[in-house]
């Protein structure tokens, strides 16, 4: 079975797809078009940062009553 992988051009193929953007949008709006797709990257990692650090967070808390438990058992 063949691989195929997505995303997977370069060169001739990237020209045909860059054209076919300037003739869809123009020149005017691509400006705006990434202004609009790096505002979208932008909050997609500030999201992925901010549930990072509360999975993190919640990890960290999970492990410290753990041991506390185990503490208070061994205590008893």
């Amino acid at each position: 079975m063949e691989n195929i992988l997505l995303f997977n051009f370069f060169g001739p193929e990237m020209l045909v797809v860059l054209f076919a953007i300037l003739l869809l949008f123009g020149g005017k709006k691509i400006p705006e078009l990434m202004r609009g797709i790096g505002k979208g990257i932008r909050e997609f990692n500030t999201a992925r940062s901010t549930l990072e650090s509360e999975l993190k967070d919640g990890m960290r808390d999970a492990e410290r009553k753990e041991a506390e438990s185990k503490e208070e058992r061994s205590n008893a």
